[in-house]
């Protein structure tokens, strides 16, 4: 049985509250599923401090996970267009001159 066509796309109006709007520093994401949804925890890993904080958990379902991989995905090509390759952990090559160097 085939899906129905999709019809036209709704707008969808995004409310952003003050507090929110700040954002959450992340460094650090943990990542487990279930059968039904992803679980995200956005951490921060701090220099002498021997344990990760979790400031967020985003709890997805497996579609807009999918959905949010192929956006990062588009929007992390975009970003290295603009700016260069994002280096990787083991990645010791670098594409731009910045940062601190010693002579």
């Amino acid at each position: 049985m085939e899906k129905p066509a999709p019809g036209p796309q709704q707008q969808l109006q995004v409310q952003i509250d003050p507090q929110e709007s700040e954002g959450i520093y992340s460094n650090f994401v943990l990542m487990a599923n279930s059968p039904h949804e992803f679980f995200l925890d956005f951490a921060r890993v701090l220099p002498g401090v021997p344990r990760a904080k979790v400031h967020a958990r985003i709890i997805l379902t497996p579609e807009t996970v999918r959905s949010l991989l192929k956006t990062l995905e588009g929007r992390v090509e975009a970003f290295e267009s603009q700016y260069g390759k994002i280096r990787s952990d083991g990645d010791n090559t670098s594409t731009r001159d910045i940062g601190f160097k010693t002579t």
